[in-house]
């Protein structure tokens, strides 16, 4: 029940907040309407016009947020005119009103215009009352009687008090906007970051589907032969074709895999764990199974970050995917070399036989290459020898980096 209470007066506040020129009206109204109460009932009576001169001074209020610098002269033209005429005997407004006016100027308008007019305000004010007769001397220590002391304290008060409001909107409205850019950056960095994460995954699938597709078509071309060839051999297209089989199975897997990335279901714990070094033999088997001769040698000193290792595998997967597309099966030398802070990954493939046709490609291996090792600030070297075979060189840096200047290769692979 209480919180249902302490509830009602903030969804009033919410409400009257949204609505500044209704609680401006409301309260504005109110104010006037009360100080015309208080001098209705004096003795002697007071005419209409001074009733309704008394409440006016307080009516400029109502636009002290769009125009304060006009409400606080207005009201003091109104207070000087209601001093200089007085309509109602001993009845002297003070500074209580005019100290109204002077806290919307110094809250809406810059310190170098609300100063100035307060002063200005102020000035008018002591004149008036002096030469109307209402001014009486100061008191030292007291307020009272209402003097020049009085409306010095209640004018310098009223300043404060609004020059403080506006410095702590203008801070509010700067931690608002702050926020604002900070929420706008990190969803751009949000964004950016589902970006890379996807290239980073189109390369990979790129890398697997190149791959293992391109021994699939090799061993698919190779049973092809044997079945128009001759007597059928039915050990050799069995083998072939189970061959095929099983590549397909290791290229589904590895594309779960990556796709598995993309989702957060049940199954996200069943994932096969990242390519590393230990996985050359893999790659080995499917281009042995193609048909190509691979010699693997792996020289690792101290075991490199996760991230390194797994760019080493997919360069050698590149690699040995362009031999097979480009050189078919021929002799594949593959050389890992280093350490926990730098490696080296060379891979050398013979010519290819004359008859051998190559599968084309779209280029992408070497730009998706390129773009790992500069990820290691490392280097790339990769074109074809003078026997007519291929090399590809990319050294690999952890610790010491330097500006990734891969060189250009003389083929598109």
């Amino acid at each position: 029940m209480s919180a249902q209470v302490n509830a009602l007066p903030r969804a009033v506040q919410r409400r009257l907040a949204a609505r500044p020129r209704l609680t401006d009206a409301v309260w504005v109204g109110g104010l006037t309407l009360f100080d015309m109460a208080t001098v209705l009932h004096r003795s002697p009576e007071p005419p209409g016009w001074g009733v309704a001169l008394w409440g006016a001074q307080t009516v400029p209020l109502l636009w002290r947020r769009t125009a304060p610098r006009a409400v606080l002269v207005t009201m003091t033209g109104l207070y000087v005119l209601f001093q200089a005429l007085g309509p109602v005997p001993s009845k002297v407004p003070g500074p209580f009103l005019l100290m109204l006016g002077v806290y919307a100027v110094a809250r809406y308008a810059r310190a170098s215009v609300s100063g100035p007019l307060a002063l200005l305000s102020l000035l008018s004010a002591a004149v008036t009352d002096a030469l109307s007769g209402h001014w009486e001397p100061p008191r030292l220590g007291s307020l009272e009687p209402i003097s020049v002391t009085t409306f010095v304290f209640f004018f310098a008060l009223a300043w404060l008090l609004g020059h403080g409001r506006r410095r702590i909107d203008a801070d509010a409205a700067r931690l608002r906007e702050l926020n604002r850019r900070l929420a706008a950056e990190q969803e751009l960095n949000a964004r950016q970051a589902v970006l890379t994460e996807r290239a980073r995954i189109a390369r990979d699938l790129h890398d697997v589907v190149a791959h293992h597709v391109s021994a699939i078509a090799l061993q698919a071309r190779a049973a092809e032969d044997v079945l128009t060839s001759g007597p059928l051999q039915r050990e050799e297209a069995a083998h072939g074709v189970g061959v095929i089989a099983r590549t397909a199975d290791t290229a589904l897997t590895e594309m779960r895999r990556l796709l598995g990335l993309l989702s957060f279901g049940e199954g996200a714990h069943e994932l096969a764990p990242e390519p590393s070094l230990d996985g050359l033999d893999r790659l080995v088997g499917v281009a042995a199974s193609a048909g190509c001769r691979v010699a693997c040698d792996v020289e690792v000193s101290a075991a490199p970050p996760a991230g390194m290792q797994v760019s080493a595998y997919r360069i050698v997967q590149e690699a040995l995917t362009n031999a097979v597309k480009h050189a078919g099966p021929v002799v594949v030398r593959i050389a890992v070399r280093g350490d926990d802070t730098r490696l080296t990954v060379e891979v050398e493939n013979d010519p290819p036989g004359p008859e051998h046709r190559p599968v084309p490609g779209a280029g992408r291996g070497l730009v998706g290459m390129r773009e790992r090792v500069a990820a290691f600030d490392g280097e790339l070297d990769a074109g074809p020898r003078p026997d007519g075979g291929w090399r590809l060189r990319a050294v690999l840096c952890a610790r010491a980096p330097r500006a990734a200047q891969p060189s250009g290769s003389r083929e598109r692979r």
